[in-house]
């Protein structure tokens, strides 16, 4: 078979990649697009995508002034997510600042809650909690029942003591919300560079005149949906590695997993984004309209993915659909890979629907593209 007559002609191919790499590495705002949001948002992303609450101010209204009432606001105090204690005297008061955002919760404390508790019965304070900050809200509930449980052991341990309780935290031993944000968003930026170059690349040849050059030659569609995803399978990889090498050296994250197998699940994440980025890139007439529809797919796929909430508290339906995004199955092997050292029949698991998925797209691709030359 000659050079000419394949469905792949090396030089074809090689000159096809050339000037696909070239049109990328040229253009300022290409280069502004592919490289510098990803990194910076990796280190915006790592410090102020945090899943801990602090610098809060606590609102006080204590009728009880007795020793367990005093022990209580102590505690609260001295708490590390607390700034500011406010003390006021009255209902009306407590409430105002919850209108107005300046506390997230405020504590009631009544006038026999030292006395109750010193007749051995239980004592009670109501928390009241800014709903607007639902979220903030619900995490500083947590922190303040475990202030109530402090000083629930020490009433409990005048009588008798307390029975010891030793807390264990699997594979995050001190809960830092960075092990569990920053692998997850080294697979949310390689997704977003990736569908970005390739949603891009025909659109750019359609807004620019070249399509029609491409129309013309030689080049077959295998060619043409090679040379269109190469470009973005190396960048999206070197992307996703470099944010995974900043992981452990920038933020010290513990790797304890299998480097290969989690490369092999990163080029196969790469190539089913490719597919669906190529798509988004057929049936754009310009680079605007891919940009858009780049983004109204990578939005709603990193909240369906597990990210930010589970993917088994979301409904019947949405968990499906889930499993149709390649980043639902990243996200398992990366954070996996870096903090439990996945064995490689778990990674398996998810890397069999990675390469299924990445074989439909790439072949969806084929027909849109082969339908545009058409």
């Amino acid at each position: 078979m000659s050079q000419r007559s394949g469905i792949f002609n090396r030089t074809r191919l090689r000159a096809q990649f050339t000037k696909e790499v070239l049109s990328i590495l040229r253009d300022p705002r290409s280069r502004m697009v592919v490289f510098v949001p990803p990194l910076l948002q990796l280190l915006v992303f790592a410090f102020a995508a945090t899943l801990e609450v602090r610098n809060l101010d606590i609102a006080v209204h204590d009728q009880d002034a007795g020793r367990w009432s005093h022990e209580l606001v102590s505690r609260l105090d001295s708490a590390g997510f607390v700034d500011q204690v406010r003390h006021v005297h009255s209902r009306r008061e407590l409430r105002s600042l919850i209108d107005r955002a300046e506390v997230i919760a405020a504590l009631e404390i009544p006038a026999d809650f030292s006395r109750t508790i010193a007749a051995g019965g239980s004592g009670e304070v109501q928390v009241l909690v800014d709903g607007r900050r639902s979220n903030s809200g619900q995490i500083t509930v947590g922190y303040l029942s475990a202030i109530a449980a402090d000083v629930g052991a020490q009433v409990s341990g005048e009588a008798l003591p307390a029975a010891p309780v030793l807390v264990r935290n699997w594979f995050n031993p001190n809960l830092t919300y960075r092990w569990f944000i920053v692998p997850g968003l080294s697979g949310i930026l390689a997704l977003f560079s990736a569908l970005l170059i390739t949603s891009l690349s025909i659109a750019r040849e359609r807004e620019l005149g070249t399509f029609d050059q491409l129309l013309v030659s030689p080049t077959s569609t295998p060619e043409i949906i090679v040379s269109k995803s190469l470009p973005a399978l190396a960048i999206g990889t070197v992307l996703g590695l470099l944010m995974m090498g900043a992981a452990v050296g920038l933020f010290g994250i513990p790797f304890s997993g299998s480097f290969w197998l989690l490369l092999a699940s990163l080029v196969l994440f790469i190539l089913s984004v490719v597919g669906i980025g190529l798509m988004i890139s057929a049936i754009s007439a310009t680079q605007q309209q891919a940009i858009l529809g780049a983004f109204s797919i990578g939005v709603p796929a990193v909240l369906m993915s597990g990210f930010a909430t589970p993917v088994e508290n979301m409904p019947t339906l949405l968990q499906w659909l889930a499993q149709g995004i390649p980043l639902t199955h990243f996200l398992i092997i990366v954070e996996g890979s870096f903090l439990k050292a996945m064995s490689p029949g778990d990674i398996l698991a998810s890397l069999w629907p990675l390469a299924l998925i990445a074989l439909v797209s790439l072949t969806m691709a084929t027909l849109f593209v082969r339908g545009r030359l058409q």
